[in-house]
Formats: C-alpha cells, structure tokens, sequence
C-alpha cells in the first residue's frame, strides 16, 4: 500500500471522505481539538470536525498558517498530515493520523517523506514534530526519516533539516 502514496490538500471535495475516515476508523481526540459535545462522533463534533479543517483552506499564508492534507493510499483517503507555520523562520510543525485499516503499512513514512517533500517547495529548512514517549510508531516513522529525537520527561521532540536530503527507505 505504501507505494501508492500520495497527498492532496484537504478541500470541500475530499473533506467529506476524510470525515468518513475518522468517524469510522479514529478516536475524536486523535484527529481534532477538543470540544464541547456529545462523546463519540456526535453531529456536533462532526460538523466541529468539517469547521476545523475548513479554517486551513487558505494554508500556510491563511489565517491559522496551516496547510492540511489529506493522505490518499491506493487512491482512497486514509488520514491527514498537517504541516502549520512556527515562529521560527523557515520551521513547520507537523502532525498526522491514520485510520486503523492503514496503520502498520508503511503508510506514514511514505506520508511524511511527501510532506517533506512539501515544506522544501514551500521553502522550509525544518520540520518539527512533538508527540509522546508512548506513541512509538510516531517516533519510529520520524527516525525512519532523520530526525533527531529529543526526550523531555514524558514529551518528544522532533526535527528533520530539509537541508540535506531525507534518507531513502
């Protein structure tokens, strides 16, 4: 699967199938902010769902300075990769999830690897990502990519310089 990977900004056309992902194959607090609702995939956290994908539209010059991709493997919607402006020049953050069906498949080293891709035409110099010590396919994707991983107490830390090419798989 993880050969056919590809992404594609997340719009009014794919926004609907990108929902379908994360309703059927996702916990709420995994794909979004919190927010005040029902538990589970209530109407109100999905329309809050559509809402906070909506407001990255306009991408990294938009007014949240993130740009939000859906990933597509064997050319159906299986997650999303952000990557959302710092304050440091030339530095996003990024952040990614993946419905259950695509997990374990190579599908998020091939998912960063293409947004990195990304940052570089956008001009970037770095890519940043924060996670847990818990969510070792998280860390183990963005080694798998070059990044240096720092741990601070429970939290990691994450950056890849675009400078010099990420390594192949």
């Amino acid at each position: 699967m993880a050969g056919t990977v590809r992404l594609e900004p997340v719009d009014e056309r794919n926004l609907e199938p990108l929902l379908s992902v994360a309703a059927a194959e996702a916990e709420p607090g995994d794909v979004m902010p919190p927010v005040e609702a029902p538990a589970g995939w209530s109407h109100a956290r999905r329309e809050a769902f559509r809402e906070f994908h909506r407001a990255s539209f306009g991408g990294l010059a938009g007014p949240t300075r993130t740009q939000m991709y859906a990933i597509l493997a064997g050319g159906e919607v299986v997650g999303m990769v952000r990557m959302t402006r710092r304050d440091e020049p030339g530095t996003v953050e990024t952040g990614m999830w993946l419905g259950r069906s695509a997990r374990g498949q190579g599908v998020g080293g091939a998912a960063l690897r293409e947004l990195l891709n990304e940052a570089a035409a956008a001009g970037m110099r770095a890519v940043v990502a924060e996670t847990t010590r818990d969510n070792s396919s998280a860390i183990h994707v963005l080694e798998k990519c070059g990044a240096r991983i720092r741990s601070d107490g429970d939290e990691v830390h994450a950056e890849i310089c675009l400078d010099s090419a990420p390594p192949a798989l």
